[in-house]
C-alpha cells in the first residue's frame, strides 16, 4: 500500500493536491528522510518544500517531527505555519 502525500495552501499549488509513492522505492524510513528525498526528486519540489519555509507535516492526520516513522499506507501532508480556509 503506497504512501499518499498531501500538500496544502501554497505547496498544493506548485505540486498539486497529492502523489502517492511507495515506500519501498524511496530511501526514506522517516518524515525528514521523505522530506530530504521529495527535494531531490526535481525543481518544483525543490522549491515548493525547501526547508526555510517552515513546513510542518502530519502523518495520519497527526502533527509530526522529521523523526517520525514510515509505514506503508501512511498519509503525510506538507503546509505552511499558517493555512487559510
Amino acid at each position: 500500500m503506497p504512501l499518499t502525500i498531501r500538500y496544502f495552501a501554497a505547496v498544493r499549488e506548485r505540486l498539486g493536491a497529492q502523489e502517492t509513492v511507495s515506500l519501498a522505492d524511496t530511501p526514506a524510513r522517516t518524515v525528514g528522510e521523505l522530506h530530504a528525498w521529495l527535494l531531490s526528486r526535481s525543481p518544483a519540489h525543490a522549491q515548493a518544500l525547501d526547508p526555510d519555509r517552515g513546513l510542518r507535516t502530519a502523518c495520519n492526520q497527526a502533527l509530526c517531527d522529521a523523526d517520525q516513522t514510515l509505514a506503508e499506507g501512511d498519509e503525510i501532508a506538507f503546509f505552511p505555519p499558517v493555512t487559510g480556509g
